[in-house]
């Protein structure tokens, strides 16, 4: 059978981007930005994004496009006979799972809140209440089953219809909506009264605030952040190189994708702090300063409704083309495994996915008794800590060491696949820092987060 291809190279740099791009950007990142003393912050996320993410996601890309396989098999095609590293192919494919476990719950939060914000819901209700919209949507398990359950047959059902049809061609249209909403997004909160100081307090260095939290914790935020952000790890990366032609070299591809999600990161930031600081809301930190704060804002704000409308259309947007993106990876990983078509393998993790998003949907309301991780803690908390401490950080540790080391794949053939083509080239003197810096930085990663 024929591998498909994607039909464009904007296709190929939307779909990656979109993988990349998710819940984290939009509001993790604006709130640690606030939290770590603002501009220095972003500086320094910015340099941690070249040194570590853009290496590991041009190495992901070019072992799919080399190996033209799934995570769960591309390892046979490129390592040596007889080794062990496609033990490493069927915990990625785990991985997918177990991200998509909490992922579609937390995507199924965004599409509820669309709905209740372009049907008023949250109109003239003052804060308690708007908290209370919050509390009670977590504690309905029909309501958090049945959204989680649109967001996972609507996913499979997109990349059913193939790659260029289904997966391509939506999420090229979400990507670009994406964009669009959000530029339009920002320039209503910079001109809102008061907005000044929130982009002050955004993108300018505080020294009080750094001296107050500490530059290494700074330094240890900025270096998580850019690592997390571009979903690098699993192999998310890797099936989309597999579905791209050698006309482009990968370290220019790799830059492209990671420059669109930090503009989504950055101009989110712009959305949320002027509108925080306009109506003088303390920029809360996790997620109640979206499902919180943000509604309580857009009902003060002139044509609150269509904003607060616009602004879930975005943050389900964001959600969404994870969600596509990962399932594609579940997809191609069960018909490389099973040589199944398309179909099947969209029927077969239909059924699967949704099963296994139960405990996260549940957690909050009919399983809320059960507490994983210790006091408090439910299955979201367990899923993402495997998933973001271990399987992603685990996994890019692994991808760095096969495509450096002469036992693995070897760094000749890595750099003679990722320079094929137009564009940045990867030069020997990259080489030192690909091999032993980069994959001790990435343990002190693993390190930090399993102590943390």
């Amino acid at each position: 059978m024929e591998r498909e291809k994607l039909k464009s190279r904007l296709g190929f740099i939307l779909l990656s981007a979109g993988c990349a791009i998710g819940i984290g950007n939009v509001w993790k990142f604006p709130w640690l930005v606030g939290q770590n003393g603002g501009g220095l912050f972003v500086l320094i996320y910015l340099f941690f994004l070249l040194i570590l993410g853009v290496p590991v996601m041009t190495m992901e890309f070019a072992m799919g496009r080399a190996s033209r396989k799934s995570p769960v098999k591309l390892y046979d095609a490129l390592a040596p006979k007889g080794s062990h590293w496609h033990l490493h192919g069927p915990i990625a494919m785990i991985g997918n799972y177990l991200l998509m476990m909490f992922y579609t719950t937390v995507a199924g939060w965004m599409l509820s809140y669309f709905a209740m914000s372009a049907t008023g819901t949250f109109a003239h209700k003052p804060p308690t209440q708007v908290q209370n919209i919050f509390n009670q949507m977590l504690k309905n398990p029909a309501q958090l089953v049945i959204a989680m359950g649109i967001v996972v047959v609507l996913g499979f059902l997109i990349n059913a219809q193939g790659l260029q049809n289904g997966l391509e061609k939506i999420t090229k249209v979400m990507m670009i909506a994406l964009l669009i909403i959000m530029v339009v997004l920002a320039v209503n909160s910079l001109f809102l009264p008061g907005a000044a100081e929130g982009t002050k307090f955004y993108l300018f260095p505080s020294v009080k605030r750094i001296e107050k939290i500490g530059l290494l914790n700074v330094i240890v935020a900025a270096m998580n952040q850019a690592f997390f952000t571009l979903s690098v790890g699993m192999g998310g990366m890797a099936i989309f190189g597999s579905y791209i032609d050698k006309k482009h070299a990968l370290l220019s591809e790799s830059i492209n994708v990671a420059f669109l999600d930090t503009f989504v990161a950055i101009v989110s930031g712009l959305i949320i702090f002027p509108a925080c600081f306009a109506y003088h809301v303390k920029p809360n930190s996790g997620p109640s300063l979206i499902f919180i704060t943000l509604p309580n804002i857009f009902n003060h704000m002139p044509l609150g409704r269509l904003w607060g409308s616009l602004f879930f259309v975005f943050m389900s947007f964001a959600a969404f083309s994870t969600v596509l993106a990962v399932f594609e990876n579940i997809m191609a990983c069960t018909m490389d495994l099973f040589s199944v078509s398309r179909k099947q393998a969209a029927l077969i993790n239909v059924v699967l996915v949704f099963l296994l998003s139960l405990p996260c949907a549940l957690g909050f309301n009919v399983l809320s008794g059960i507490h994983p991780l210790g006091a408090g803690t439910n299955f979201m908390d367990l899923e993402d800590f495997l998933v973001s401490n271990i399987i992603l950080p685990g996994g890019s540790f692994i991808f760095v060491l096969f495509c450096t080391r002469r036992y693995g794949w070897g760094w000749e053939h890595f750099k003679k696949e990722a320079n094929t083509g137009k564009g940045l080239k990867i030069i020997d003197g990259m080489r030192f820092y690909m091999t032993w810096i980069l994959p001790v930085i990435i343990l002190l990663i693993i390190i930090l987060g399993l102590i943390h």
